[in-house]
């Protein structure tokens, strides 16, 4: 091995333990912001359906097949035992 490809794997192996570093603390933060904006989108996907009006409702019918396989979670999150819409029974 040489020394210029020793150098290269010390800094990388250097540059991970720093950015896990910085990371580290910030992860669980990040995780639930995440999953607040996934929740909201959640709400503004379902709002139609659970009753409340939404302007564009027209655009976000399309995106209900890909929010119905996290439904359960997302209900359940919420604080809703049963489902509350009378069409998607998951529990």
């Amino acid at each position: 091995m040489t020394v210029l490809y020793r150098l290269r794997c010390l800094q990388a192996r250097l540059g991970a333990g720093l950015h896990e570093f910085y990371v580290a603390p910030y992860r669980r933060t990040f995780a639930r912001a995440q999953r607040d904006e996934e929740d909201l989108f959640m709400m503004l996907v379902l709002s139609e359906a659970l009753g409340v009006p939404n302007p564009a409702s027209y655009y976000t019918v399309e995106l209900l097949p890909v929010v119905y396989d996290r439904f359960h979670e997302w209900h359940r999150r919420m604080g809703m035992e049963r489902s509350p819409l009378e069409h998607v029974s998951c529990c």
